[in-house]
């Protein structure tokens, strides 16, 4: 297969995919614009194809076809579709459940065209971007509705300490924190999954960018979970202080009902930063491990 056939094919199966998953695109659209736990979806392919375009401008890579590899991942993603349908006509999966699976077929109609078309080497250069399109599944509720529960609850206990720490008289109560005066349930909108969700794909984006090391990667992902829990914490600790202490109409001002991208800010610059150390850390390990770094960066 030539570069420009492998072209061609490459865009006749995104549009084949396109006719036949539309139902499901729509659902999932429908469902980002919707609903704030789903946002992130709207960012997934954009920020995918963006790194697949400057890694293959970068190194002008030239496609070899990989037909049995393709026709091996294709026949599975027609598989989970099948599977999605038919089990979603007899009512044994919920709706949500039968939507992530038709997106996970989706997503991997998309990855085996790549490396069908494009071939197995260049497919492992953009092994990232390619598994980063897994984003695109949405949640099911269930899974969403545990996540909420966690979230609320680090949430709260981490206010709890801060406003120990800070000396101020504070009694919990599962979700609800009574200080002087003031006694403040902590609902699940005040776990903010939307931005907690988009922390930790920021620090994915950031860790894979700026660090080589896989342990690195990982550590810095890790950590955005409890920091996505520390800003929360943060935002419910201000507004705590200062309703109790200052102004209680702080409750219904700006800063309680769109002051969350102002803590989301602080907690993407501690992300930003952290990446930063880690990268520097890195770099004196090169230095002191020139063979243990080379490992690490050709395994990227």
């Amino acid at each position: 297969m030539t570069p420009a056939s492998s072209y061609r094919v490459f865009a006749f199966l995104c549009i084949t995919s396109l006719v036949i998953w539309w139902p499901s695109i729509s659902s999932v659209l429908a469902l980002a614009l919707r609903r704030d736990a789903y946002t992130h979806i709207l960012l997934i392919l954009p920020v995918s194809t963006i790194l697949i375009v400057l890694d293959w401008r970068r190194h002008n890579w030239k496609p070899t076809s990989n037909i049995r590899l393709d026709s091996l991942l294709l026949g599975i993603a027609a598989l989970v579709a099948l599977v999605g349908l038919r089990w979603g006509r007899l009512d044994i999966l919920p709706g949500d459940v039968r939507l992530a699976l038709e997106v996970m077929a989706l997503v991997i109609w998309w990855i085996g065209s790549f490396v069908g078309c494009f071939g197995a080497r260049i497919a492992r250069a953009c092994v990232f971007p390619l598994l980063f399109l897994l984003w695109l599944i949405p949640i099911p509720e269930f899974v969403l509705r545990h996540v909420d529960f966690y979230l609320q609850q680090g949430t709260t206990s981490f206010a709890r300490v801060l406003l120990v720490v800070a000396g101020v008289p504070v009694a919990q109560d599962g979700t609800t924190l009574t200080v002087p005066g003031l006694t403040l349930q902590i609902a699940q909108e005040c776990s903010s999954i939307r931005s907690s969700t988009l922390l930790v794909i920021s620090s994915v984006l950031l860790s894979y960018l700026f660090l080589h090391s896989i342990w690195s990667r990982c550590f810095v992902v890790l950590l955005s979970i409890p920091l996505s829990i520390a800003k929360n914490g943060l935002r419910i600790f201000t507004l705590a202080v200062l309703s109790a202490y200052w102004d209680r109409s702080v409750l219904d001002s700006p800063l309680h009902h769109q002051g969350g991208i102002l803590f989301l800010a602080l907690a993407l610059a501690s992300v930003i930063l952290l990446t930063w150390l880690v990268a520097m850390v890195e770099t004196k390990a090169q230095l002191l491990f020139p063979g243990h770094s080379a490992e690490s960066v050709s395994a990227r």
